[in-house]
């Protein structure tokens, strides 16, 4: 069995009053003169109260695995990108702050394609697995806090260089990727599970991996690339089941801009969404830009929710080779290009997923620069303390 530490540590986790950024201290905003308490509020409450501090549009962080190819991660593996979480921890935690300091005001975990199930298959027990799932978060959050250290730090608060370096609140969302995705085979583009696939079978596949990262203390989960509608309902009941107490979104996939991969409709998918009120936000990621526009419009029709899009580049991946073919996809210029036409149909959360990179995220923020967050809310990045211990 491979080695492995079986305690993960705790000398880098942020102060207490930090650990959920969505219920921050009084004294760590000032709204008019006056306090407001974010933890008297319900989830929906929250992420307006998130969003309208970002401007109306908050920035979602763009793709992992394409970072830590580019620094020479191999990802050739079952795992995937959770494999850093083994051995390239450090290189996590960089990745995270390129993006923070390309504009970012959600990251999401190295978790993706962590599982407990993923982990034993490749020798390492239950505890090992659970270890690094909780891993996922404090390396996201320790890349938050080194951010607002590196903003205090900085003789220009708005940026310096090519770095965009200000104080505003960031939030960790921990990403929980589908059924497929552990598979690695390439079903989370299909959604085709197999004709006994059922919805407790998915339950009792996410649920020990979602109260694990739940309790980890991220601010949101975050469940991605979900194929199909049955994947979505077992979601929704995993957060009453297991009574998860932090916000969550629900992200789709789709190949033709009008259904989710497996063909199932798109609004029969955001219903599963619409039975939960703690999930906060929905939309889709991991599609081609050129299918946004329609599919937002297509998901402002039956939700009043805030609607996310995180496309991809747009390049089409080939699941034989499990490779991306190259130049099938748009410039980050093109793809920011499209920013302003998505949050005109509805977007209000928007980023990119595979093969986008830093760049493109600067490009998004870049856009959405002229956008001026509310003045009777003003954030104040929180002075860090040294850790006991």
């Amino acid at each position: 069995m491979p080695a492995l530490p079986l305690a993960v540590s705790t000398s880098l986790l942020p102060p207490l009053h930090l650990q959920n950024p969505l219920h921050f201290r009084p004294d760590l905003i000032s709204l008019c003169g006056a306090v407001r308490f974010f933890n008297n509020m319900g989830h929906a409450d929250m992420m307006s109260d998130f969003l309208r501090q970002c401007g109306g549009v908050a920035v979602i962080d763009g793709g992992f695995a394409t970072e830590l190819e580019r620094h020479g991660a191999d990802l050739n593996d079952p795992l995937w990108s959770a494999k850093c979480l083994l051995t390239s921890p450090d290189l996590i935690r960089r990745v995270h702050l390129d993006y923070l300091e390309a504009g970012a005001d959600i990251i999401l975990t190295a978790s993706y394609q962590a599982t407990i199930q993923g982990f034993k298959n490749q020798g390492y027990s239950v505890e090992q697995g659970e270890n690094m799932l909780r891993k996922s978060v404090e390396l996201a959050r320790e890349a938050r806090d080194i951010y607002y250290t590196r903003c205090q730090e900085a003789p220009i608060k708005d940026s310096t260089g090519d770095k965009i370096l200000k104080q505003h609140q960031i939030l960790v969302a921990a990403s929980v990727g589908s059924y497929g995705a552990h598979l690695a085979d390439g079903s989370e583009y299909s959604g085709d599970y197999g004709d006994a696939m059922n919805l407790e079978f998915l339950k009792d596949f996410h649920r020990k991996r979602v109260k694990v990262l739940a309790d980890a203390g991220p601010d949101l989960i975050a469940f991605e690339t979900v194929p199909n509608r049955l994947e979505a309902q077992a979601f929704a009941m995993l957060l009453e089941e297991e009574n998860i107490n932090i916000p969550a979104w629900l992200s789709f996939n789709s190949k033709d801009g009008i259904n989710v991969v497996s063909g199932d409709s798109i609004t029969e998918c955001v219903a599963a969404a619409e039975s939960s009120n703690k999930v906060v936000a929905v939309g889709i990621n991991c599609t081609p830009p050129r299918f946004i526009r329609d599919l937002v419009l297509s998901i402002k029709k039956v939700t009043s929710k805030p609607i996310l899009i995180y496309p991809n580049s747009g390049e089409s991946y080939d699941a034989d080779i499990k490779q991306w073919v190259q130049h099938t996809g748009v410039s980050d210029k093109d793809f920011a290009s499209y920013v302003n036409k998505w949050c005109e149909a509805g977007a209000s959360l928007v980023g990119g997923c595979c093969r986008t990179t830093p760049h493109t995220i600067r490009s998004i923020y870049g856009t959405l620069s002229c956008k001026s967050a509310d003045p009777s809310l003003v954030f104040e990045a929180p002075r860090l303390q040294p850790s006991e211990g």
